[in-house]
């Protein structure tokens, strides 16, 4: 019988961890141990302490998982019924809801964002399979008029086994949205998760076996990006890597994949502005920007870190939003907090240095600044909520990526200048836009450069929605039909009569 959220909180804070977390490799259908005794530790960001442990996998555990893969996609999950892997990816979405408790506390306390966007998360993650499970079966081919005489066509196949390097973000949420599409496509997986966060990645092998996934098609190596990212992504018997992470590991998976003339999909990141034009709803704007920047702490991809405002308004909407920063209590992630931690000490760090140098240039601080330390966080790593006011267009606060609880604000003068200063970094992933004027709305979001922009709701958007950055911000997009294409590819057949 599944423990309840409330017994699980309960056994955590009384004894620092969780019964039965996994703490060893998923290879081929079996729990087996790495090729040395080295472990990672999992910290809770809530409050900086070691919870649980997993083994620290090397490239001679890549070469295994890669060859189960490899196995199973041969000679069993390629030619498998489509109809049939959609029913196991549906039991599986069916088996994880029912385990969602377990997992949102789990993905809590490995990821230190609030419960219920824990909870958020893992919902997401079944809607997720449930999509690509009724895709399986609807991947098909074309035909191409030739003329008399001639009949030709076009299969669409999986590519084979693929490789997806995982975030600490959104540990699970990324590991079902790249591994969903590819098993519905007929493709195997191998999942190298984040080391801070690989707890739910080996937690979904269980849910898989018992959905009835066959041994082999879903693999999950943990381990540092050295020891066992790099040999993954390096390996020649990988035909597809997901990535999501940084530029510059971005760029090395990219350079990695070449070397194989292995396609790629990379989510590198954003910069992504919210432009708040003066007729905008103030209420909405203000509330939007709130969690565009906060959810999660500020710690995505996609979060809205700029805001964009008409100089007619720039001081009312700021003040609404420091207002709203204020109802903002930091708190350890099982208590269920409004706003949660920074996932590691060094992360905190980089943001804290973003901000230390911004008061050294004399940046002006609306709000927060500082790292968080009261009895609620005491021991964990929290950032207070900031707001960084009228900021020049060449500082690094609007150029680089601080992926944290930071909102910088860039003021204009009129439409042309919102649509500069919004296309005025080298990220390119999401925009938000808050204007009552349809003309606006639609001249702005063609004007953008960016993977998706959402008019009035910032989160707007959901499975369905292709995701993806252009220019630093990646190659590809994920979620949605146009998710598929990364794991076929489409083979013309041509028959003459």
């Amino acid at each position: 019988m599944t423990k309840s959220t409330d017994v699980l909180i309960s056994e955590y804070f009384q004894t620092g961890t969780l019964q039965g977390l996994p703490n060893k490799l998923f290879i081929n259908g079996e729990w087996v141990s790495a090729s040395t005794t080295e472990t990672i530790e999992s910290k809770d960001p809530g409050n900086g302490k070691v919870f649980a442990s997993v083994s620290a996998g090397q490239d001679e555990d890549i070469d295994k998982a890669v060859e189960a893969a490899r196995d199973a996609f041969l000679n069993v999950w390629r030619d498998m019924k489509p109809s049939k892997r959609g029913l196991i990816l549906f039991k599986a979405a069916d088996i994880l809801e029912q385990r969602a408790g377990y997992f949102a506390v789990v993905e809590a306390l490995d990821s230190g964002k609030p419960l219920d966007e824990a909870k958020g998360d893992v919902a997401s993650s079944v809607e997720a399979l449930r999509y690509y499970a009724g895709c399986a079966d609807k991947i098909q081919g074309d035909t191409f008029p030739l003329g008399d005489g001639v009949f030709s066509f076009s299969s669409v196949d999986p590519v084979g086994v693929t490789a997806h390097i995982i975030p600490w973000n959104y540990p699970l949420a990324t590991t079902i949205r790249g591994v969903a599409p590819a098993l519905a496509a007929g493709c195997t997986a191998i999942v190298k998760p984040a080391e801070q966060t690989p707890l739910t990645a080996l937690l979904m092998a269980d849910v898989f076996v018992e959905a009835g996934l066959p041994k082999g098609v879903y693999n999950v190596v943990t381990g540092t990006g050295a020891e066992a990212g790099s040999p993954l992504v390096n390996h020649q018997k990988v035909q597809h890597i997901t990535f999501t992470g940084s530029v510059g590991t971005g760029t090395l998976v990219m350079e990695a994949a070449a070397k194989n003339i292995n396609s790629v999909t990379l989510e590198l990141g954003g910069k992504s502005p919210i432009v708040a034009l003066a007729d905008c709803d103030l209420e909405k704007t203000a509330e939007g920007v709130l969690w565009a920047i906060y959810y999660n702490a500020g710690q995505i991809c996609s979060a809205g870190s700029r805001l964009v405002v008409e100089r007619t308004i720039h001081r009312e909407l700021v003040d609404k939003i420091v207002e709203k920063t204020s109802q903002l209590k930091a708190g350890h992630a099982l208590t269920n907090p409004n706003y949660g931690a920074i996932n590691s000490l060094e992360q905190l760090e980089k943001i804290d240095g973003f901000v230390a140098r911004a008061k050294e240039r004399g940046i002006t601080i609306a709000c927060g600044g500082q790292r968080i330390n009261t009895k609620e966080t005491e021991g964990g790593w929290f950032y207070a909520p900031t707001i960084m006011d009228d900021v020049p267009m060449d500082d690094e606060l609007v150029q680089q990526e601080i992926f944290g609880p930071v909102l910088t604000v860039q003021v204009v003068d009129n439409l042309d200048e919102a649509i500069e200063a919004a296309n005025s970094t080298d990220f390119a992933l999401a925009a938000g836009v808050y204007t009552q004027n349809i003309t606006h709305a639609l001249k702005l979001s063609k004007a953008i450069d960016s993977g998706q922009v959402t008019v009035n709701d910032y989160w707007a958007g959901g499975i369905e929605v292709p995701f993806g950055g252009n220019r630093s911000s990646g190659i590809g997009r994920e979620k949605g039909i146009e998710a598929l294409r990364n794991y076929v590819t489409t083979k013309a057949i041509t028959m003459t009569f």
